[in-house]
């Protein structure tokens, strides 16, 4: 917990839990959007380490 800037009120950190998928190019949009359905928001999308692939990384609120 961190104290708030403006007085002395404790406010609670949201945790977050995160994945990492790889993405096929012909169902990218099918892919992410089963995820986000479930509640998981995309924050990067960058090349895999074979350099022709994909990989998603997303983030939701953890419980």
């Amino acid at each position: 917990m961190t104290r708030a800037a403006a007085g002395s009120k404790l406010v609670s950190m949201q945790k977050w839990e995160y994945a990492t998928i790889p993405l096929i190019i012909h169902s990218t949009k099918a892919i992410l959007d089963t995820w986000g359905d479930d509640g998981w928001e995309l924050v990067a999308v960058i090349p895999g380490p074979d350099g022709q692939n994909l990989v998603a990384y997303l983030k939701r609120p953890k419980d």
